[in-house]
């Protein structure tokens, strides 16, 4: 191991460029990861489905989470012209993507916490 440089989990210490913390930025806070999970679960969810299953959380925060997460491309949101009005929910590609790094987080919290 002589010689060899660990990588850092940042440059500089969650700066602008920092990966690390750019992550934080778009799954971190008390709901995102909860709101991944549901849609994960059952790949397309509806608002009021979703609602009833992130226990605790208000229609506020909600919309506001799921604004936000469409808007750093982690959700897909399709409205149908329908009345009432119909909101269904689905993970992108990119979301995707994340879920067996959420997995791995997930094994280490079970074994650590």
């Amino acid at each position: 191991m002589a010689g060899k440089k660990k990588e850092p989990l940042c440059e500089s210490i969650a700066g602008e460029g920092c990966g690390l913390k750019k992550v934080l930025d778009i799954v971190g806070g008390k709901w995102k990861i909860m709101i991944l999970c549901v849609i994960d679960n059952n790949e397309v969810v509806r608002y009021g489905n979703l609602r009833r299953a992130v226990y605790g959380i208000t229609n506020t925060m909600l919309a506001n989470s799921l604004k936000d997460m469409e808007n750093d491309g982690l959700v897909l949101r399709k409205q149908y012209d329908e009345m009432p009005v119909r909101v269904e929910y689905s993970l992108t590609d990119k979301a995707k993507s994340l879920i067996p790094i959420l997995l791995e987080l997930k094994k280490w919290g079970e074994v650590n916490l």
